[in-house]
């Protein structure tokens, strides 16, 4: 069965009490199997901009030097490349789906007034 591992960086922007922006980017490990792992070999490449649906695991191990390690991986079941087809004034551009997510089963289908136009991104 196919395995791909990745690595996916997420950022984060917001402003502290005294108005300075501050910017913090994450690193997840991203690890698929089987059509998704084959999809991602194929298509995907370094920079490119990706939606990643999965479950978060825990794995230990045991380093050379014996020493007992934690990664937390996301085990993913659906990979999407994205674009980046938008930009808004401040020059930063903003992800726009290739194709939309269908929620997950535990997750509703959003209700209410408006449409998928009033999604601010």
């Amino acid at each position: 069965k196919a395995v791909t591992n990745f690595s996916v960086a997420t950022n984060s922007k917001w402003r502290d009490k005294e108005g300075n922006l501050q910017e913090e980017t994450t690193w997840h490990d991203v690890v698929c199997w089987g059509k998704t792992a084959e999809f991602v070999s194929e298509y995907i490449k370094k920079g490119n901009l990706v939606f990643v649906e999965g479950e978060i695991k825990k794995r230990t191990w045991e380093d050379k030097n014996g020493m007992k390690r934690v990664n937390v991986d996301i085990n993913a079941w659906t990979i999407k490349k994205l674009d980046w087809s938008d930009r808004n004034d401040g020059g930063e551009s903003r992800p726009a789906a290739s194709g939309t997510p269908k929620p997950s089963p535990a997750e509703p289908e959003a209700s209410g007034p408006g449409t998928e136009d009033d999604v601010p991104f």
